[in-house]
C-alpha cells in the first residue's frame, strides 16, 4: 500500500498533464461534489485519457476504479494500480475477488468510477452496458452519479496533439439516483432493466451522435422532452 502522499503527487502530475494538454469544459460538476460517502460515478468510455479525468473530477482519498487485465503486460499500467490502489479485473470471467473487493471499499464510504460499457467504443457511440454496474449499486445501496464524456476519442486527441494544440473535452454530469435494492428472484430481469436505465441516464448527457445503440430508447426520448 502506497502512502496517501505518494498518491496525492500521482494524481497532481496525472492533472496537471491534463489541464496542459486539453481544453476541459465541465458542466455540472457540483452534482458529482455534492455527493458524500458512497457512490458509483458512471460513463461513457471513448479514449484513453477518460481514466485520467477521475482525479480531476473527484478531490477524494478513497476513489475506486478496475483496469482490465490487458493491462497487466503494459509496465507503466502496473506501476500505476500499484501506486494509486487500483483494482485488476478479469473481463472474460466472474471476478469474485475484485466484486468483493469493489464492495467492501463501497462499504467503507469509497466512490467507484466505472463504465458501464466494459472496454473502449471505436466508433464513440454508446455500447450496450454490461450487468455489473446495476448489479453493484443494487448490492451496495450506492447512488449512481452519470456522466459524460466528449472529444476523448484517441483519434481526436492524437490529431490535436500532432498540431500542438489541445483536445477539446466536455464532460457533463446529471442528476444522481439509486437503483433497488437486489431482489432474491428474476434478477436476470432486474440486472437487464436497471442497466438500461443507467445506460440511459448517460445517453441523455451525450450528443446525439454519441447515442449509439440508446439514440431511440423511448426512454431516452421521454428524458430528454
Amino acid at each position: 500500500m502506497q502512502s496517501r502522499w505518494q498518491r496525492k503527487l500521482i494524481r497532481g502530475a496525472i492533472v496537471l498533464i491534463l489541464r496542459s494538454t486539453t481544453n476541459t469544459e465541465i458542466q455540472g460538476l457540483e452534482k458529482l461534489r455534492a455527493v458524500k460517502g458512497k457512490a458509483i460515478a458512471v460513463a461513457n468510455h471513448l479514449g484513453r485519457l477518460d481514466p485520467g479525468y477521475v482525479f480531476l473530477l473527484a478531490d477524494r482519498d478513497d476513489i475506486i476504479m478496475v483496469v482490465a487485465e490487458k493491462y497487466r503486460e503494459v509496465p507503466i499500467a502496473r506501476w500505476l494500480v500499484k501506486q494509486l490502489d487500483l483494482l485488476w479485473l478479469e473481463r472474460f470471467e466472474v471476478d469474485l475477488g475484485t466484486i468483493k473487493e469493489v464492495l467492501r471499499r463501497l462499504d467503507k464510504g469509497g466512490i467507484l468510477f466505472i463504465s458501464p460499457e466494459g472496454t473502449r467504443s471505436q466508433d464513440a457511440s454508446l455500447l450496450e452496458g454490461k450487468p455489473g454496474v446495476a448489479y453493484l449499486a443494487a448490492k451496495s445501496g450506492a447512488p449512481i452519479i452519470p456522466f459524460s464524456l466528449v472529444g476523448t476519442e484517441d483519434r481526436v486527441v492524437l490529431q490535436r496533439w500532432r498540431k500542438l494544440g489541445r483536445a477539446r473535452v466536455r464532460i457533463s454530469f446529471g442528476d444522481p439516483f439509486t437503483v433497488p435494492p437486489l431482489p432474491k428472484t428474476d434478477r436476470d430481469v432486474f440486472l437487464r432493466k436497471h442497466t438500461e436505465e443507467i445506460m440511459v441516464r448517460i445517453a441523455t448527457l451525450l450528443p446525439e451522435e454519441y447515442r449509439g445503440v440508446y439514440a431511440k430508447h423511448p426512454r431516452v426520448v421521454r428524458l430528454l422532452v
